[in-house]
């Protein structure tokens, strides 16, 4: 047999054991049935004969899976592979590079780990304003949008002093009670500086927020499963525009928890390598570590507790005569003009001439009545992006 036709064989097979599995268990009343399904899954892959392939064939037959997959939806193959047993899953493990080695976003704490250094990851965001909701998706083609790939969402709750922006894993609910909450934007009462919270440490040694936004989340409302944790990761401030001259707005974001060092030559940067909990919430997707030393290390991420923080800045337009308007090239990703759009630079703040650096880190930009393109990379994570992209949001009349 073709070793193509093979690999195409294990995944009919393998999906036809995941979709068996998954009406068993939507039609549970009770936790007996679960288990019975569970044990009818387990003894299908038994009697499957992908269960009996000597362990450098099924290494093999998983790599071949994890190279076929590039992109969405591909990748839904790999999580498949990835949840069939437990020596499945240890290969896969194996085998999945971090979005910094790889490009690719597979499991959900792909979205807490730094994009690649050599190209963006292109994503977009839909915006529903009735609900005052977001979603992040990642494009299944070269398009600027398209069905896309959901993976984060976030949505708008305005409180007396304040406006805040919940986000999680799931597209529906952003509750804080979920179980896929992993984060929040949080403003000022004018809207001109924001913070973004993780829910959970961005690395060791990263200092749990006291201030009052903390105690806006009490016990009940997270999942027992998950950390009511409130760890700064970034600080976004609007310059205030006190002239009323006329430009792009003009941001200042300060990156909590990674170094200026991690965009110098041999930096690295803090890699979340598992949601921090006692019983992981998400069990049907599994999580992998890094396999590379200088990706998660445990040195590089406590010396950011000693080191300048890193900057970020907008990067310089230029003013077009003929268009009369401020122009940056978005390499035709943005195609509407917006005082929303933007792209974010590394600034030196010890150097005195503020020199900008010319790679940009974040990319945001309009291209239709509620269509945004993202894109990110290096050192900064899918989760900050949104962040900080959600920020630019809100109505800011003395930035303006």
């Amino acid at each position: 047999m073709p070793f193509s036709s093979m690999i195409q064989e294990m995944k009919g097979e393998i999906g036809a054991i995941s979709r068996r599995g998954l009406r068993s268990r939507s039609h549970r009343p009770g936790r007996v049935r679960h288990v019975a399904a569970v044990g009818l899954d387990e003894a299908a892959l038994r009697q499957s004969c992908w269960a009996q392939l000597p362990p450098e064939l099924l290494r093999e037959v998983l790599a071949r899976v994890e190279e076929a997959g590039a992109r969405w939806p591909g990748r839904r193959d790999v999580v498949t592979c990835a949840g069939v047993c437990r020596s499945w899953r240890g290969v896969v493990k194996e085998i999945v590079r971090t979005p910094e080695a790889s490009g690719k976003l597979t499991f959900p704490i792909s979205l807490k780990q730094p994009g690649p250094r050599d190209a963006p990851i292109k994503c977009f965001i839909r915006r529903n304003q009735t609900t005052q909701s977001y979603y992040l998706c990642i494009g299944l083609t070269d398009a600027l949008a398209d069905d896309g790939k959901f993976l984060l969402s976030a949505r708008k709750y305005r409180r007396p002093t304040c406006s805040e922006y919940l986000i999680s894993l799931d597209v529906s609910d952003t509750s804080r009670g979920n179980g896929t909450y992993i984060g929040k934007l949080r403003s000022n009462f004018l809207g001109t500086k924001f913070t973004a919270y993780d829910s959970h440490p961005p690395c060791a040694g990263a200092v749990l927020s006291k201030g009052p936004s903390a105690h806006m989340i009490s016990s009940a409302q997270v999942s027992p499963r998950m950390p009511a944790g409130n760890y700064p990761v970034s600080h976004i401030s609007y310059v205030l525009n006190a002239l009323g001259s006329r430009g792009p707005r003009k941001m200042h974001c300060v990156m909590d928890s990674i170094s200026v060092s991690a965009i110098e030559e041999g930096g690295t940067a803090p890699t979340q390598t598992e949601f921090s909990s006692s019983e992981n919430s998400f069990a049907s997707v599994p999580f992998f570590r890094s396999k590379s030393g200088r990706l998660g290390s445990s040195a590089a991420q406590l010396a950011t507790q000693n080191e300048n923080k890193m900057v970020l800045k907008n990067k310089s337009p230029r003013w077009h005569e003929q268009l009369q308007c401020w122009c940056l090239n978005f390499q035709g990703r943005v195609t509407v003009a917006s005082v929303k759009n933007f792209q974010l630079v590394a600034s030196d703040e010890s150097d005195p001439t503020n020199q900008e650096h010319d790679d940009v880190i974040l990319q945001f930009g309009k291209i239709g009545k509620d269509l945004f393109t993202i894109d990110y990379r290096y050192p900064i994570s899918a989760f900050q992006a949104f962040a900080i992209c959600l920020s630019s949001f809100d109505t800011k009349i003395a930035c303006e």
